[in-house]
């Protein structure tokens, strides 16, 4: 069996993942950044080697849809040329960062950034694929809600803390050790939580283990900032990605601002220093827009594991949940898109939409079998109207 045709993995570039639409080729890039040449190659390589689609992921990453067995090395290729590509596909899949995109010139987290991949890459851990890191280090968290399993934050005062997820309280330590330790903490759970190739921080602790002394501390997190949304903040212009999938020419035109980009895990791109919203065709640019509040994966006949067109759906019901609800549209029991619960998720099956409220797609529905069409025609049974 090839790696591209395994489930239950991050794909990455070098160890791509099979879908309905070819290959799935996930770029990281470094530091959670791309230059504007980078940017512009990324979105002439999508058009040369792929269907130019590009996904913009929940683990800040880009991924080229549509590849083929054949233009797979080429491809690779044109990666490495923008250095994108890792050395091998182990230490790729052990970078696994979050960054903050907020990060100010001359503040630690570039260099943190930097710090972290080199240690990772030297490290030879055999990690969870999904098991991640996060660089958090504002006067106020941003990537408390999102996925990683070691957070390196700032305390109350100021000082730089390692903390995994999971515990309250962090240890704070002094700059020379911050790296070092969130490496021994991934080393802790590597000895002690994973099983059968699987595992993550917080659930390990959940189920009772305990830190060891080393990895203990008392210093509170920073506090928690609101939700980004899209708009200029100090750092640049802050844009949604609909549905979390652009098309080449949006990317291209992206680049041709001559600003890098800083990647989100929340579908959307941050231009660096730009201080004029974009205006690409699919972005989102309204802070309030109703596509916010929705989260939809590639769906068929993207997916061979999809059961059902889910960005359609998505994009008809959008306007019509109201309020502050935030609905999950996943093509099927995996929810790939989002592990969390939402208030509302419909997880399509081979009969129709089963509807979860308030929980992901491994809950119990409430209803089962719901038909597309009449989901659109009254959305007011997402939200209990019948």
């Amino acid at each position: 069996m090839s790696a591209a045709s395994v489930k239950g993995w991050c794909p990455g570039a070098l160890r791509p993942m099979q879908s309905g639409d070819g290959l799935v080729v996930r770029v990281r890039p470094f530091g959670g950044r791309l230059d504007a040449a980078q940017t512009a190659g990324l979105a002439h390589l999508a058009e040369r080697h792929g269907n130019g689609l590009i996904d913009v992921t929940s683990r800040a990453n880009l991924q080229i849809r549509g590849v083929s067995e054949g233009s797979h090395r080429s491809l690779l290729d044109g990666l490495a040329q923008l250095t994108l590509l890792d050395p091998d596909a182990d230490t790729e899949s052990r970078r696994n960062i979050l960054v903050t995109p907020f990060w100010r010139d001359g503040d630690e987290t570039q260099a943190l950034a930097a710090e972290l991949e080199e240690a990772l890459a030297d490290s030879m851990l055999e990690l969870p694929t999904k098991f991640g890191f996060a660089i958090d280090d504002g006067n106020s968290r941003v990537l408390a809600g999102d996925s990683a399993d070691v957070r390196i934050e700032r305390d109350v005062s100021g000082d730089l803390l390692v903390r995994a997820d999971g515990a309250r309280l962090g240890r704070g330590v002094a700059r020379g050790e911050v790296v070092s330790t969130a490496i021994a903490a991934a080393r802790w759970f590597v000895a002690s939580g994973v099983r059968d190739g699987r595992g993550r921080m917080a659930a390990h602790l959940a189920a009772g283990a305990k830190l060891p002394e080393a990895l203990r501390g008392e210093a509170e997190p920073a506090p928690i900032m609101a939700a980004a949304r899209p708009g200029l903040y100090p750092q640049g212009a802050m844009v949604g990605v609909a549905f979390g999938q652009m098309p080449h020419t949006t990317l291209s035109q992206l680049a041709s601002c001559g600003h890098a980009l800083r990647m989100t895990p929340w579908r959307m791109v941050l231009g660096e220093g730009k201080r004029t919203m974009p205006t690409a065709s699919g972005l989102i640019t309204e802070a309030h827009d109703p596509a916010l509040r929705v989260i939809a994966c590639s769906g068929a006949p993207r997916c061979r594991e999809a059961h059902a067109d889910t960005r359609g759906l998505a994009a008809a019901l959008a306007p019509n949940i109201g309020g502050a609800a935030q609905l999950h549209v996943s093509g099927c029991s995996k929810g790939c898109a989002h592990s969390g619960a939402a208030a509302i998720t419909l997880v399509a099956t081979a009969t129709g939409f089963d509807l979860v409220r308030g929980g992901s797609t491994r809950d119990e529905p409430v209803l089962r079998g719901l038909d597309r069409d009449d989901i659109v025609r009254d959305p007011s049974i997402l939200m209990g109207g019948h």
